[in-house]
Protein backbone atom coordinates (compact mmCIF):
# COMPACT_ATOMS: atom_id res chain seq x y z
CA UNK A 1 0.00 0.00 0.00
CA UNK A 2 1.24 3.32 -0.99
CA UNK A 3 1.75 6.27 1.61
CA UNK A 4 -0.80 8.16 2.10
CA UNK A 5 -0.94 11.86 0.31
CA UNK A 6 0.86 14.54 2.12
CA UNK A 7 -1.75 17.00 2.85
CA UNK A 8 -1.28 20.48 2.51
CA UNK A 9 -0.36 22.78 5.14
CA UNK A 10 0.21 27.24 5.32
CA UNK A 11 3.69 27.78 6.03
CA UNK A 12 4.40 29.23 9.42
CA UNK A 13 4.74 32.75 8.44
CA UNK A 14 1.58 32.61 6.85
CA UNK A 15 -0.51 31.41 10.00
CA UNK A 16 -2.51 33.97 11.97
CA UNK A 17 -3.42 36.22 9.09
CA UNK A 18 -6.70 36.71 7.85
CA UNK A 19 -6.14 36.94 4.18
CA UNK A 20 -7.13 33.12 3.27
CA UNK A 21 -10.02 32.87 1.44
CA UNK A 22 -11.81 29.73 0.18
CA UNK A 23 -15.21 29.23 -1.86
CA UNK A 24 -16.34 26.55 0.65
CA UNK A 25 -14.63 25.23 4.16
CA UNK A 26 -15.52 22.11 4.97
CA UNK A 27 -14.89 21.77 8.85
CA UNK A 28 -13.93 17.87 9.65
CA UNK A 29 -11.80 15.63 7.81
CA UNK A 30 -13.36 12.30 9.01
CA UNK A 31 -15.57 10.25 6.37
CA UNK A 32 -18.40 13.12 5.79
CA UNK A 33 -15.87 15.32 5.55
CA UNK A 34 -13.90 13.80 3.04
CA UNK A 35 -16.92 12.67 1.08
CA UNK A 36 -18.38 15.99 0.74
CA UNK A 37 -14.98 17.50 -0.20
CA UNK A 38 -14.72 15.44 -2.92
CA UNK A 39 -18.27 15.75 -4.08
CA UNK A 40 -18.02 19.84 -3.61
CA UNK A 41 -15.01 19.56 -6.14
CA UNK A 42 -16.41 17.50 -8.89
CA UNK A 43 -19.92 19.51 -8.57
CA UNK A 44 -17.82 22.90 -9.25
CA UNK A 45 -15.50 21.50 -11.38
CA UNK A 46 -18.01 21.02 -13.99
CA UNK A 47 -19.12 24.82 -13.09
CA UNK A 48 -15.62 26.58 -12.92
CA UNK A 49 -12.61 26.96 -10.80
CA UNK A 50 -13.43 26.95 -7.26
CA UNK A 51 -10.97 26.45 -3.77
CA UNK A 52 -12.60 23.92 -1.38
CA UNK A 53 -10.37 23.96 2.16
CA UNK A 54 -11.13 21.36 4.62
CA UNK A 55 -9.75 22.24 8.10
CA UNK A 56 -9.15 19.63 10.69
CA UNK A 57 -7.73 20.19 14.60
CA UNK A 58 -6.35 16.74 14.58
CA UNK A 59 -2.39 15.62 14.44
CA UNK A 60 -3.44 12.77 11.57
CA UNK A 61 -6.49 12.31 9.53
CA UNK A 62 -9.06 9.75 10.03
CA UNK A 63 -8.22 8.06 12.83
CA UNK A 64 -11.66 6.47 13.14
CA UNK A 65 -11.78 5.27 9.39
CA UNK A 66 -8.52 3.82 10.28
CA UNK A 67 -9.42 1.63 13.43
CA UNK A 68 -13.06 1.26 12.61
CA UNK A 69 -14.12 -2.82 11.59
CA UNK A 70 -11.27 -3.75 13.69
CA UNK A 71 -8.87 -1.88 11.28
CA UNK A 72 -10.54 -3.03 7.99
CA UNK A 73 -13.67 -0.37 7.15
CA UNK A 74 -16.85 -1.94 7.60
CA UNK A 75 -17.91 0.76 4.40
CA UNK A 76 -21.35 -0.28 4.23
CA UNK A 77 -23.97 -2.93 4.61
CA UNK A 78 -25.45 -4.74 1.43
CA UNK A 79 -29.23 -3.58 2.44
CA UNK A 80 -29.55 -0.06 3.96
CA UNK A 81 -33.02 1.35 4.99
CA UNK A 82 -34.80 4.11 7.41
CA UNK A 83 -35.70 1.38 10.05
CA UNK A 84 -31.32 0.73 10.55
CA UNK A 85 -31.20 4.18 12.16
CA UNK A 86 -32.64 5.72 15.26
CA UNK A 87 -34.00 9.32 14.16
CA UNK A 88 -36.93 11.05 12.28
CA UNK A 89 -38.15 8.25 9.88
CA UNK A 90 -39.18 10.02 7.40
CA UNK A 91 -36.14 12.06 6.55
CA UNK A 92 -33.68 9.45 7.24
CA UNK A 93 -35.74 7.87 4.52
CA UNK A 94 -35.57 10.64 1.86
CA UNK A 95 -31.55 11.07 2.75
CA UNK A 96 -31.05 7.79 2.18
CA UNK A 97 -33.06 7.57 -1.16
CA UNK A 98 -30.18 10.41 -2.32
CA UNK A 99 -27.38 8.05 -2.45
CA UNK A 100 -27.90 4.61 -1.24
CA UNK A 101 -25.76 1.60 -1.39
CA UNK A 102 -25.54 1.10 -5.49
CA UNK A 103 -24.47 4.19 -5.04
CA UNK A 104 -21.56 3.89 -2.90
CA UNK A 105 -20.68 0.73 -4.19
CA UNK A 106 -20.06 2.59 -7.71
CA UNK A 107 -18.41 5.45 -5.94
CA UNK A 108 -15.81 3.39 -4.38
CA UNK A 109 -14.91 1.56 -7.21
CA UNK A 110 -14.28 4.98 -9.06
CA UNK A 111 -11.87 5.50 -6.09
CA UNK A 112 -10.00 2.23 -7.20
CA UNK A 113 -11.85 0.50 -4.03
CA UNK A 114 -13.31 -3.00 -4.58
CA UNK A 115 -15.51 -3.95 -2.10
CA UNK A 116 -16.31 -7.82 -0.71
CA UNK A 117 -19.50 -9.11 1.10
CA UNK A 118 -19.42 -10.63 3.67
CA UNK A 119 -22.07 -13.74 5.46
CA UNK A 120 -23.61 -10.61 7.25
CA UNK A 121 -24.20 -8.49 4.65
CA UNK A 122 -21.61 -5.92 5.69
CA UNK A 123 -19.21 -4.93 2.96
CA UNK A 124 -15.29 -4.36 3.32
CA UNK A 125 -12.27 -3.30 0.97
CA UNK A 126 -11.33 -6.97 -0.41
CA UNK A 127 -7.87 -5.38 1.17
CA UNK A 128 -9.18 -5.98 4.34
CA UNK A 129 -7.08 -3.02 4.95
CA UNK A 130 -8.77 0.63 6.71
CA UNK A 131 -5.73 2.40 5.32
CA UNK A 132 -7.17 1.56 1.64
CA UNK A 133 -10.03 3.74 1.69
CA UNK A 134 -8.20 6.16 4.14
CA UNK A 135 -5.77 6.38 1.22
CA UNK A 136 -8.42 6.33 -1.78
CA UNK A 137 -10.20 9.48 -0.21
CA UNK A 138 -7.45 11.14 0.55
CA UNK A 139 -5.83 10.65 -3.00
CA UNK A 140 -9.30 12.23 -4.63
CA UNK A 141 -8.79 15.01 -2.55
CA UNK A 142 -5.40 15.78 -3.41
CA UNK A 143 -6.42 14.84 -7.26
CA UNK A 144 -9.28 17.50 -7.06
CA UNK A 145 -6.56 19.98 -5.33
CA UNK A 146 -9.09 20.00 -2.39
CA UNK A 147 -6.79 21.90 0.36
CA UNK A 148 -6.51 19.84 3.42
CA UNK A 149 -4.76 21.39 7.11
CA UNK A 150 -4.45 19.81 10.05
CA UNK A 151 -3.75 21.48 13.35
CA UNK A 152 -6.45 23.94 12.57
CA UNK A 153 -8.92 23.40 15.29
CA UNK A 154 -11.59 26.15 14.55
CA UNK A 155 -13.20 27.84 17.04
CA UNK A 156 -16.06 29.93 16.10
CA UNK A 157 -17.81 30.87 12.94
CA UNK A 158 -19.43 33.87 12.01
CA UNK A 159 -21.89 34.86 9.60
CA UNK A 160 -21.19 37.77 7.45
CA UNK A 161 -23.47 38.61 4.59
CA UNK A 162 -22.07 40.06 1.78
CA UNK A 163 -23.72 43.69 0.33
CA UNK A 164 -26.26 41.87 -1.80
CA UNK A 165 -27.51 39.53 1.22
CA UNK A 166 -25.30 36.48 -0.01
CA UNK A 167 -24.18 34.12 2.56
CA UNK A 168 -20.21 34.78 3.96
CA UNK A 169 -18.63 33.48 6.58
CA UNK A 170 -15.22 34.36 8.47
CA UNK A 171 -14.08 31.00 9.82
CA UNK A 172 -11.63 31.49 13.08
CA UNK A 173 -9.30 28.99 13.96
CA UNK A 174 -6.39 28.02 16.17
CA UNK A 175 -4.04 29.29 13.95
CA UNK A 176 -5.94 32.78 12.63
CA UNK A 177 -9.35 33.34 10.64
CA UNK A 178 -10.13 32.49 7.01
CA UNK A 179 -13.16 33.49 5.04
CA UNK A 180 -15.35 31.35 3.05
CA UNK A 181 -18.74 31.49 0.70
CA UNK A 182 -20.21 28.28 1.92
CA UNK A 183 -19.32 26.21 4.97
CA UNK A 184 -19.72 22.74 5.45
CA UNK A 185 -19.79 21.39 9.52
CA UNK A 186 -18.38 17.45 9.97
CA UNK A 187 -17.10 17.94 13.01
CA UNK A 188 -18.58 14.12 14.08
CA UNK A 189 -20.12 13.69 18.00
CA UNK A 190 -18.50 12.85 21.50
CA UNK A 191 -17.62 9.49 20.32
CA UNK A 192 -13.64 8.20 20.67
CA UNK A 193 -12.85 11.86 21.24
CA UNK A 194 -8.94 10.85 21.55
CA UNK A 195 -9.75 10.76 17.32
CA UNK A 196 -10.56 14.40 17.48
CA UNK A 197 -14.67 13.90 17.90
CA UNK A 198 -15.35 15.97 21.21
CA UNK A 199 -18.74 17.52 20.33
CA UNK A 200 -16.69 21.15 19.75
CA UNK A 201 -18.93 21.70 16.57
CA UNK A 202 -22.03 21.63 18.52
CA UNK A 203 -21.09 24.41 20.76
CA UNK A 204 -20.62 26.44 17.16
CA UNK A 205 -23.80 25.35 16.30
CA UNK A 206 -25.68 26.61 19.50
CA UNK A 207 -23.99 29.69 19.06
CA UNK A 208 -25.83 30.27 15.68
CA UNK A 209 -29.40 29.42 16.87
CA UNK A 210 -29.39 25.30 16.53
CA UNK A 211 -30.70 23.10 19.10
CA UNK A 212 -28.70 20.33 20.37
CA UNK A 213 -30.73 17.20 22.09
CA UNK A 214 -28.48 15.89 25.04
CA UNK A 215 -26.09 13.14 24.05
CA UNK A 216 -25.32 9.60 25.03
CA UNK A 217 -22.79 6.94 23.92
CA UNK A 218 -24.17 4.31 21.46
CA UNK A 219 -22.69 1.31 19.78
CA UNK A 220 -20.68 0.78 23.17
CA UNK A 221 -20.71 -2.03 25.07
CA UNK A 222 -21.82 -2.40 29.25
CA UNK A 223 -19.92 -2.71 32.39
CA UNK A 224 -21.66 -5.53 34.68
CA UNK A 225 -21.81 -5.53 38.52
CA UNK A 226 -19.04 -7.86 40.18
CA UNK A 227 -21.28 -10.38 41.28
CA UNK A 228 -22.10 -11.34 37.63
CA UNK A 229 -20.28 -14.30 36.05
CA UNK A 230 -19.21 -12.90 32.95
CA UNK A 231 -15.49 -12.80 33.92
CA UNK A 232 -15.01 -16.25 33.78
CA UNK A 233 -16.83 -16.47 30.84
CA UNK A 234 -14.36 -13.78 29.35
CA UNK A 235 -14.47 -14.62 25.20
CA UNK A 236 -17.68 -16.34 25.11
CA UNK A 237 -19.99 -15.82 22.32
CA UNK A 238 -23.78 -16.63 22.24
CA UNK A 239 -26.93 -16.08 20.01
CA UNK A 240 -29.60 -14.33 22.40
CA UNK A 241 -32.59 -12.31 22.47
CA UNK A 242 -32.18 -9.16 24.72
CA UNK A 243 -34.48 -6.86 26.24
CA UNK A 244 -34.73 -3.36 26.95
CA UNK A 245 -37.25 -1.96 29.38
CA UNK A 246 -37.48 1.68 30.80
CA UNK A 247 -39.69 2.33 33.42
CA UNK A 248 -40.96 -1.03 32.94
CA UNK A 249 -41.97 -0.45 28.96
CA UNK A 250 -40.22 -2.51 26.20
CA UNK A 251 -38.33 0.08 24.03
CA UNK A 252 -36.33 -2.41 22.36
CA UNK A 253 -35.82 -5.95 21.47
CA UNK A 254 -33.54 -7.12 19.32
CA UNK A 255 -31.57 -10.48 18.51
CA UNK A 256 -27.76 -11.40 17.64
CA UNK A 257 -24.47 -12.16 19.01
CA UNK A 258 -23.42 -11.56 23.17
CA UNK A 259 -19.85 -11.44 23.47
CA UNK A 260 -18.99 -11.70 27.53
CA UNK A 261 -15.78 -10.22 28.26
CA UNK A 262 -13.48 -9.29 31.51
CA UNK A 263 -15.83 -6.35 32.30
CA UNK A 264 -19.16 -7.27 31.01
CA UNK A 265 -20.92 -7.60 27.93
CA UNK A 266 -20.35 -6.94 24.22
CA UNK A 267 -21.15 -8.06 20.78
CA UNK A 268 -23.20 -6.69 18.16
CA UNK A 269 -26.52 -7.38 20.04
CA UNK A 270 -25.44 -5.21 23.18
CA UNK A 271 -23.52 -2.53 20.82
CA UNK A 272 -26.70 -2.29 19.24
CA UNK A 273 -29.37 -2.18 22.37
CA UNK A 274 -26.67 -0.01 24.21
CA UNK A 275 -27.92 3.32 23.19
CA UNK A 276 -31.58 2.51 24.54
CA UNK A 277 -29.46 1.99 28.19
CA UNK A 278 -27.44 5.20 27.92
CA UNK A 279 -30.21 7.66 26.84
CA UNK A 280 -32.57 6.03 29.42
CA UNK A 281 -30.32 6.21 32.34
CA UNK A 282 -28.67 9.67 31.17
CA UNK A 283 -32.62 11.01 31.25
CA UNK A 284 -32.97 9.39 34.78
CA UNK A 285 -35.06 6.82 34.02
CA UNK A 286 -35.21 3.69 35.09
CA UNK A 287 -33.80 0.88 32.57
CA UNK A 288 -33.06 -3.21 32.58
CA UNK A 289 -31.37 -5.22 30.02
CA UNK A 290 -32.81 -8.98 30.09
CA UNK A 291 -31.20 -11.63 28.20
CA UNK A 292 -33.05 -15.22 26.70
CA UNK A 293 -30.18 -17.59 26.35
CA UNK A 294 -32.72 -19.70 24.48
CA UNK A 295 -33.94 -16.91 21.34
CA UNK A 296 -36.48 -19.61 19.46
CA UNK A 297 -37.83 -19.81 22.84
CA UNK A 298 -40.35 -17.77 24.86
CA UNK A 299 -40.87 -18.79 28.45
CA UNK A 300 -43.67 -21.13 28.05
CA UNK A 301 -41.68 -23.29 25.13
CA UNK A 302 -38.17 -23.37 27.34
CA UNK A 303 -40.05 -25.02 30.02
CA UNK A 304 -41.64 -27.83 27.69
CA UNK A 305 -38.56 -28.20 26.32
CA UNK A 306 -36.32 -28.41 30.11
CA UNK A 307 -39.30 -31.14 31.27
CA UNK A 308 -39.05 -33.43 27.85
CA UNK A 309 -35.04 -33.12 28.73
CA UNK A 310 -35.69 -34.32 31.93
CA UNK A 311 -37.79 -36.74 31.40
CA UNK A 312 -35.22 -38.00 28.93
CA UNK A 313 -31.96 -38.52 30.30
CA UNK A 314 -32.82 -38.07 34.09
CA UNK A 315 -29.08 -39.12 34.70
CA UNK A 316 -27.41 -36.84 33.19
CA UNK A 317 -25.65 -33.35 34.75
CA UNK A 318 -27.97 -30.59 34.38
CA UNK A 319 -25.61 -28.18 32.95
CA UNK A 320 -24.26 -30.69 30.38
CA UNK A 321 -28.32 -31.74 29.60
CA UNK A 322 -28.68 -27.66 28.71
CA UNK A 323 -25.84 -27.34 26.51
CA UNK A 324 -27.31 -28.73 23.37
CA UNK A 325 -28.53 -24.98 23.14
CA UNK A 326 -25.69 -23.48 25.45
CA UNK A 327 -21.95 -23.25 25.49
CA UNK A 328 -21.01 -25.23 27.97
CA UNK A 329 -18.84 -23.14 30.20
CA UNK A 330 -22.29 -20.80 30.29
CA UNK A 331 -24.61 -23.21 30.96
CA UNK A 332 -22.10 -24.29 34.33
CA UNK A 333 -22.04 -20.84 35.13
CA UNK A 334 -25.81 -19.74 34.99
CA UNK A 335 -26.83 -23.04 37.33
CA UNK A 336 -23.66 -21.71 39.45
CA UNK A 337 -24.89 -18.12 39.39
CA UNK A 338 -28.77 -19.32 39.55
CA UNK A 339 -27.92 -21.49 42.96
CA UNK A 340 -27.98 -24.89 41.56
CA UNK A 341 -25.78 -27.46 41.21
CA UNK A 342 -24.56 -27.90 37.50
CA UNK A 343 -23.42 -31.14 38.23
CA UNK A 344 -26.56 -32.78 39.94
CA UNK A 345 -29.03 -35.02 38.43
CA UNK A 346 -31.49 -33.60 36.23
CA UNK A 347 -33.84 -36.09 37.29
CA UNK A 348 -33.04 -34.90 41.23
CA UNK A 349 -33.78 -31.50 40.01
CA UNK A 350 -37.15 -30.07 41.87
CA UNK A 351 -39.87 -27.87 40.37
CA UNK A 352 -39.08 -24.98 42.41
CA UNK A 353 -35.04 -24.94 40.91
CA UNK A 354 -36.54 -25.77 37.37
CA UNK A 355 -38.92 -22.31 37.40
CA UNK A 356 -35.57 -20.90 38.52
CA UNK A 357 -33.88 -22.18 36.16
CA UNK A 358 -36.16 -21.48 33.02
CA UNK A 359 -36.24 -18.05 34.28
CA UNK A 360 -32.58 -17.61 34.33
CA UNK A 361 -32.64 -18.97 30.90
CA UNK A 362 -34.95 -17.05 29.26
CA UNK A 363 -35.36 -13.94 31.21
CA UNK A 364 -31.27 -13.85 32.97
CA UNK A 365 -31.63 -10.00 34.46
CA UNK A 366 -27.95 -8.10 33.19
CA UNK A 367 -26.97 -5.98 35.72
CA UNK A 368 -25.63 -2.97 34.10
CA UNK A 369 -23.03 -0.83 36.39
CA UNK A 370 -22.82 1.78 33.72
CA UNK A 371 -21.24 2.15 29.82
CA UNK A 372 -17.79 1.68 29.11
CA UNK A 373 -17.45 5.43 27.84
CA UNK A 374 -16.99 7.96 25.11
CA UNK A 375 -13.36 6.15 24.31
CA UNK A 376 -15.48 2.93 23.48
CA UNK A 377 -18.99 4.17 22.19
CA UNK A 378 -18.34 3.77 18.50
CA UNK A 379 -20.97 6.88 17.47
CA UNK A 380 -23.08 9.01 19.40
CA UNK A 381 -26.79 9.16 19.99
CA UNK A 382 -28.25 12.82 19.62
CA UNK A 383 -27.36 15.64 18.27
CA UNK A 384 -28.90 18.60 15.77
CA UNK A 385 -32.24 17.59 14.91
CA UNK A 386 -33.44 16.86 11.92
CA UNK A 387 -35.91 18.94 11.19
CA UNK A 388 -33.30 21.91 11.26
CA UNK A 389 -31.99 21.09 8.39
CA UNK A 390 -33.12 20.90 4.60
CA UNK A 391 -32.63 17.22 4.06
CA UNK A 392 -32.81 17.50 -0.22
CA UNK A 393 -29.46 19.53 0.65
CA UNK A 394 -28.01 19.34 3.99
CA UNK A 395 -28.33 22.91 3.92
CA UNK A 396 -28.70 24.76 7.94
CA UNK A 397 -32.70 25.95 8.30
CA UNK A 398 -31.39 28.57 10.68
CA UNK A 399 -27.76 29.92 8.44
CA UNK A 400 -28.02 29.75 5.18
CA UNK A 401 -24.88 28.75 3.32
CA UNK A 402 -24.27 26.23 5.97
CA UNK A 403 -24.29 22.70 5.84
CA UNK A 404 -24.67 20.05 8.83
CA UNK A 405 -23.60 16.30 7.88
CA UNK A 406 -22.73 12.90 9.68
CA UNK A 407 -22.53 12.39 13.10
CA UNK A 408 -23.10 15.85 14.19
CA UNK A 409 -27.09 15.19 13.73
CA UNK A 410 -29.55 13.55 16.03
CA UNK A 411 -29.09 10.09 13.97
CA UNK A 412 -27.44 7.03 14.65
CA UNK A 413 -27.25 3.53 12.97
CA UNK A 414 -26.58 0.62 13.86
CA UNK A 415 -23.45 -1.57 13.99
CA UNK A 416 -22.68 -2.95 10.42
CA UNK A 417 -21.43 0.22 8.21
CA UNK A 418 -24.72 1.75 8.53
CA UNK A 419 -23.35 4.99 9.98
CA UNK A 420 -20.12 4.86 7.46
CA UNK A 421 -23.41 4.96 4.88
CA UNK A 422 -24.95 7.88 6.62
CA UNK A 423 -21.81 9.72 6.68
CA UNK A 424 -20.96 9.32 2.46
CA UNK A 425 -25.17 10.12 2.00
CA UNK A 426 -24.44 13.52 3.73
CA UNK A 427 -21.49 14.25 2.70
CA UNK A 428 -22.71 13.70 -1.04
CA UNK A 429 -25.69 15.71 -0.94
CA UNK A 430 -23.99 18.86 1.15
CA UNK A 431 -21.19 18.96 -1.16
CA UNK A 432 -22.92 18.82 -3.99
CA UNK A 433 -25.87 21.06 -2.90
CA UNK A 434 -22.73 23.64 -1.29
CA UNK A 435 -21.34 23.66 -4.88
CA UNK A 436 -24.48 24.14 -7.12
CA UNK A 437 -25.75 27.04 -4.59
CA UNK A 438 -22.32 28.71 -4.95
CA UNK A 439 -22.51 28.80 -8.37
CA UNK A 440 -26.23 30.19 -8.63
CA UNK A 441 -25.21 32.92 -6.29
CA UNK A 442 -22.20 34.09 -8.05
CA UNK A 443 -24.28 34.24 -11.09
CA UNK A 444 -27.20 36.06 -9.40
CA UNK A 445 -27.67 39.93 -11.08
CA UNK A 446 -26.07 42.14 -8.61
Amino acid sequence: MPPLPSVNMPPDHARGHMDEHADIVIVGAGAAGLAAGIFAAEAARARGPARIVILDGAKRIGAKILISGGGRCNVTHERVTHADFNGSPHIVRNILAAFGVEATRRWFASLEVELKREETGKLFPVTDQARTVLHALTARCEKLKVVIHLHHRVQDIIPQPDASGSPSFLIRHEHGAMSACRVILATGGRSLPKSGSDGGGWSIVRRLGHEVTPTYPALVPLILTPDMFHAELSGVSQEVELTTQVDGRVVDRRRGSLLWTHFGVSGPVVMDASRFWTRARGEGAEVEMRCNVLPDMNREEAERWLKARIAEQPKRALAKLITGHLPDRFAAALCRFLGIDPSMSSGQVTREQRNVLVQGLTQLRLPILRDRGWNYAEVTAGGVPLNEINFRTMESRKVPGMYLIGEMLDCDGRIGGFNFQWAWTTGYLAGRSAAADLHVTSEAPR
